[in-house]
């Protein structure tokens, strides 16, 4: 099933959380943390102004992003869990270093 979100919303995949806790202890799912950061998966076209022209997203599949703690909506397609939210929600883009995009 493919899925187009409308107006300024955005299709967001939570990047993993970590396993282990920085002292090496290994944290149960049922205690983590979700992470505040993932990847952009689809993007609606935008919002309208009040004369009706159309505001093209900042965001655009692909990117990295951060949001706040309760953001959106969750939820379950194709089996895979992700959050849909509005572009209001998202604090910013993450800018991938030249070192980690010549590791990638």
């Amino acid at each position: 099933m493919k899925f187009r979100p409308l107006h300024d919303r955005v299709v967001i995949r939570r990047a993993e959380g970590d396993i282990k806790s920085r002292g090496g202890i290994i944290i149960p799912d049922n205690a983590k943390e979700k992470p505040q950061e993932g990847e952009v998966i689809a993007v609606g076209p935008g919002s309208r102004d009040e004369r009706g022209n159309l505001i093209p997203l900042d965001v655009k599949t692909g990117d990295l992003i951060l949001f706040g703690k309760w953001p959106g909506t969750e939820v379950k397609i194709d089996g895979e869990d992700l959050l849909i939210m509005k572009e209001a929600d998202i604090m910013g883009i993450v800018e991938k270093t030249a070192a980690a995009k010549k590791a990638a």
